[in-house]
């Protein structure tokens, strides 16, 4: 409850001046949803985002309380902080999770840039030809 509480300020300063930013486009808010939450919490780097789409002034999509937003827009935004997170062990809960047990039952895992070197070369891709087929 405590994130969402101090990303007020975030939040209405993003309403306010999220056109400025510049990402505009459905690929443009897959990789940028994708880049923060492979460090952040989810859902709150949903929200920034929505509420950066909110402010966008699109006139046709999905009507929110931050805005209209297109459909295309919305899952490109939901699909970067959903899979993106599996980019590091901080970006998803449960591969510390795995990764903790594992090290404690003699399993070894790669450390932090190992993991990251691994998923730069497997997942990076894939994200690529989703953004291709899904978000261009």
């Amino acid at each position: 409850m405590g994130i969402f509480i101090t990303m007020q300020p975030a939040l209405m300063i993003l309403k306010a001046n999220g056109a400025n930013l510049g990402i505009t486009e459905p690929f443009q808010m897959f990789w940028s949803t994708g880049f923060l939450s492979s460090f952040l919490d989810n859902t709150p780097t949903y929200l920034v985002f929505l509420t950066t789409a909110g402010s966008l002034g699109f006139t046709e999509g999905m009507v929110t309380t931050l805005g209209t937003v297109p459909v295309k827009m919305l899952m490109a935004i939901s699909a970067g902080a959903v899979f993106m997170g599996a980019n590091t062990y901080i970006g998803n809960a449960p591969n510390f999770m795995v990764k903790s047990i594992a090290d404690e039952n003699g399993i070894h895992m790669p450390s932090f840039f190992g993991y990251l070197k691994w998923s730069l070369g497997i997942l990076i891709p894939v994200f690529i030809l989703d953004m291709f087929i899904f978000f261009m």
